[in-house]
């Protein structure tokens, strides 16, 4: 089996017509200034163009510092370069907003089965889906769409939920497990559940994806809040010293005799190219469309600290069973110990796996009667009371007739067997950890104080996944399988997967520890889960991945929520999360080279007229100082709207190294941020010239 990425065939394209409509729109209504002033650097590229605006009306109507259309140019680039910021935004919030309207329209105002007791036979009273209160308890038939989030407490029932997930097969709920959660807004296709309600009006798993999803209700990152005063700090200490240039100027032309005084327009100009606008520009839609690719993943993040955090992960948690391998286990052989006849193990073999559903437990059925013709019987009719599987026992068995008969791990089944006063043989020792050291899984089986014999049952590793942990192992990301398995099994199924360390016999306060430990070390922990037992490890990891059809403890515990239940997804979500901190970090670079690359250009034409001898810095040979000034403010406008797609796509990740991500960035992002500047003025440069615009 090959793995296949989860994300979604039908995502929308980058320039969807209709989003792009709406981003021109919302990009000319979020000129109000108490929006600009949620992002520093353009707020003061907004002011700037006010500033421009002023002196062109004053320069129509009495003589200007500088020719009016040459003020008029430069106020018209500088509006559109605040216009450009606002776009890449609204492009960004424009496809989470998309997504928010298809989940509103799973958001359905229904008349709720409210019942008096937690029992399909209780009294009914329709009440509206907005009165219902945590606790509440409500019946939902066939057809009907369930009125709230909740978990199943009777019932099982097929649910479609293709408004939620976008997969149309529908999934089985039902009460206890791990199948048990229901969402508002999905329909009931087959029989009936009884369903407790969790979440109050306007509190449910729903409304936090409207609200999630939606840009413009999205929290910024530690990260992207640290990059914000940074670029805050530099936009004040260029604005500091563009401000003090005036000043200087005009004491350099009175007391020193020189050329004329540098005009407002000119350092307004001057200092939008310095400060670090292109970033600026693009920081909020980098980290929207980051949450956008995850959305596009099918996942919904609890939190943008969530996304950030995936970034920086560097051990990976992940189950063995399907997630490393298929998740079907299968019974291949029936191994007894020394007297005992194979007949009698494979009979009590049965009985212990009559009531269990697991395909283990079934194909130990299957195996029992395919080999020895035991047919299945009736638990319910022998009077047997089956005795479920727990994380804490780790076994599972019948009592009948007198009679534990248990089958689970051999150290669980070991210290059972100690309590009833037997002993554990040493050639079952011997079988468990050969069977152990083959990779598969050996399961004893015990019939009161005597250990009858072992269970050996197969794993298949999932095809391509060895791949995968060899990609992470690249990014520099440690993996370790969660198993229930005996070491030695563990050792062999992390062996032919290719994992770097396993935890094996895990139970809940084992993930915990391990968690603690890795964090206590410095190290960022992802993870990923789905029932009540994984609760406490998710709400402790950094990276906390809930299935969608876990459980509300589980999902209330994890900071990302999974929609198509797919474990495997957690290796895409810091994929996705490592893109985005690149993103960020390769614009980053390229905006900082830019300004280097713009003072070369914007300089000496600002000066030239105090200080003729800066021209000797004209080492573009642009045209004249109005052409250079002009040039450099439409090459800062025109470089957002190229980087906006690069911006909402990503820059693409490859599995390697730090060293080698910086190296290609600096080189990329760095020396072209240096390049790209020289020639585009230069072309801009000759365009003005060509048109005689100057």
């Amino acid at each position: 089996m090959q793995i296949v990425t989860t994300e979604k065939t039908n995502r929308r394209p980058l320039f969807d017509p209709p989003i792009v409509r709406r981003a021109i729109l919302d990009s000319v209504l979020k000129l109000h200034p108490r929006h600009q002033w949620r992002n520093p650097v353009m707020f003061t590229v907004f002011i700037g163009s006010l500033i421009t605006a002023a002196l062109f009306i004053q320069a129509l109507l009495s003589k200007g510092e500088e020719p009016a259309g040459f003020i008029l140019a430069v106020s018209v680039w500088l509006w559109f370069t605040v216009l450009f910021s606002n776009f890449a935004e609204a492009m960004a919030e424009g496809r989470g907003r998309a997504q928010a309207d298809a989940l509103r329209k799973a958001r359905r105002d229904i008349l709720a089965k409210k019942l008096s007791a937690p029992s399909r036979d209780a009294a009914v009273t329709p009440v509206p889906s907005a009165n219902l209160r945590t606790g509440d308890v409500v019946l939902v038939e066939a057809g009907e769409f369930v009125p709230g989030d909740g978990e199943v407490i009777e019932g099982v029932a097929s649910v479609d939920e293709s408004a939620i997930t976008g997969e149309s097969a529908p999934v089985i709920r039902e009460s206890g497990g791990d199948r048990s959660a229901v969402t508002g807004g999905t329909r009931v296709l087959s029989d009936w559940l009884v369903i407790r309600i969790t979440a109050n009006p306007g509190e449910s798993f729903l409304d936090r994806m409207i609200s999630m999803v939606e840009g413009a209700k999205r929290q910024k990152t530690p990260n992207e809040i640290a990059l914000n005063i940074l670029l805050a700090a530099l936009t004040i200490i260029f604005l500091i010293v563009c401000a003090t240039l005036l000043p200087y100027s005009i004491y350099s032309v009175k007391a020193a005799g020189l050329g004329k005084v540098v005009s407002i327009t000119v350092l307004v100009a001057l200092f939008v190219c310095l400060a670090p606008t292109t970033i600026g520009a693009l920081l909020s839609a980098i980290g929207i469309a980051g949450m956008d690719r995850l959305i596009q993943a099918n996942c919904i993040a609890m939190s943008g600290r969530a996304v950030e955090a995936a970034g920086d992960v560097d051990v990976l948690l992940l189950d063995k069973t399907g997630t490393i391998t298929l998740g079907n286990r299968q019974a291949t052989e029936f191994l007894p110990a020394h007297g005992v006849r194979m007949e009698n193990l494979a009979d009590a073999a049965q009985l212990a796996s009559l009531a269990d559903e697991t395909p283990e437990g079934r194909s130990i059925v299957v195996l029992a009667k395919e080999k020895y013709g035991l047919r299945g019987r009736d638990i319910q009719q022998l009077g047997a009371t089956f005795v479920p599987f727990t994380a804490q026992t780790r076994m599972s068995g019948v009592n009948l007739n007198g009679r534990t008969i248990r089958k689970g791990a051999s150290d669980a089944v070991e210290a059972h067997v100690h309590r009833l006063g037997g002993a554990f043989p040493d050639d079952i020792l011997r079988i468990v950890h050969a069977v152990a050291r083959d990779g598969a899984t050996p399961l004893v089986v015990s019939d009161g104080a005597k250990v009858l014999g072992v269970i050996r049952l197969k794993d298949v590793v999932k095809g391509g996944i060895r791949e995968r942990f060899l990609e992470l192992r690249r990014m520099g990301i440690k993996t370790v399988m969660i198993t229930g398995d005996n070491p030695l099994t563990a050792a062999a199924i992390a062996a032919e997967a290719g994992v770097d360390d396993f935890l094996a016999e895990a139970t809940p306060e084992a993930k915990l520890k391990y968690i603690r430990e890795a964090q206590a070390g410095g190290r960022m922990v992802a993870m990923t889960g789905d029932g009540t037992n994984d609760a406490p490890a998710l709400a402790q990891a950094d990276v906390a991945v809930a299935m969608h059809t876990g459980t509300q403890a589980a999902k209330e515990a994890g900071n990302i929520i999974d929609l198509d239940s797919n474990p495997t997804k957690l290796i895409e979500i810091v994929s996705i999360g490592k893109q985005l901190l690149m993103t960020r970090g390769s614009l980053t670079t390229f905006s900082i080279a830019n300004d280097v690359a713009k003072y070369f250009a914007i300089i000496p034409a600002a000066f030239a007229g105090t200080y003729p001898a800066l021209n000797a810095l004209n080492i573009m040979g642009l045209a004249t100082p109005q052409s250079a000034i002009l040039s450099a403010v439409i090459f800062n406008a025109l470089i957002i709207v190229f980087l906006i797609p690069l911006a909402l796509r990503g820059v693409k990740y490859r599995p390697v190294g730090a060293a080698s991500i910086l190296k290609m960035n600096l080189l990329v992002y760095g020396v072209g941020g240096l390049i790209v500047p020289f020639v585009g003025i230069k072309l801009i440069d000759l365009t003005l010239v060509a048109l005689r615009l100057v």
